[in-house]
């Protein structure tokens, strides 16, 4: 076995053990600093810069969506899987206290940004698009707070 194989057969099983983390996800964003501990817990042996170096080919295939929202926060990254090519676009809504990134899919948002479209010749991105706001946990904590 040459040196060669046994790095391509290192960076697959690199590529599969960051995959079986995005799919234990569920669909939420997560970031790069996410995958670590995942990986230090299942004892996988895969660093910080292998985890970029990883998601930034994964991005780069489509099978991953990266999102910078502001300059702020770090990246966050979305499991597209097989379905990268049908995936639906969404917009996003990020809790300005915890941080927390919300996928958005409504149809009132859908006829707003398709009224933008029609009736002033605007297109709306929907992947750099985010609204900003607190989220409902965020919320009912500063309620009962307020309350107190």
């Amino acid at each position: 076995m040459t040196c060669s194989m046994k790095k391509a057969e290192y960076q697959t099983r690199q590529r599969r053990q960051l995959i079986d983390y995005m799919k234990s996800t569920g669909g939420k964003h997560f970031t790069a600093s996410d995958v670590v501990p995942y990986c230090k817990e299942q004892e996988l042996g895969i660093g910080m810069t292998t985890v970029y170096r990883q998601l930034d080919k994964l991005v780069s295939e489509g099978l991953v969506r990266k999102y910078l929202i502001d300059e702020k926060t770090a990246a966050c990254f979305e499991y597209l899987g097989d379905q990268s090519e049908s995936c639906r676009e969404h917009y996003h809504l990020k809790c300005e206290s915890c941080g927390r990134l919300m996928h958005l899919d409504c149809q009132m948002i859908d006829a707003f940004v398709e009224h933008i479209l029609d009736h002033h010749g605007f297109a709306i991105n929907p992947a750099r698009t985010t609204f900003f706001g607190l989220c409902q946990d965020c919320r009912s904590r500063a309620e009962s707070c307020a309350a107190d």
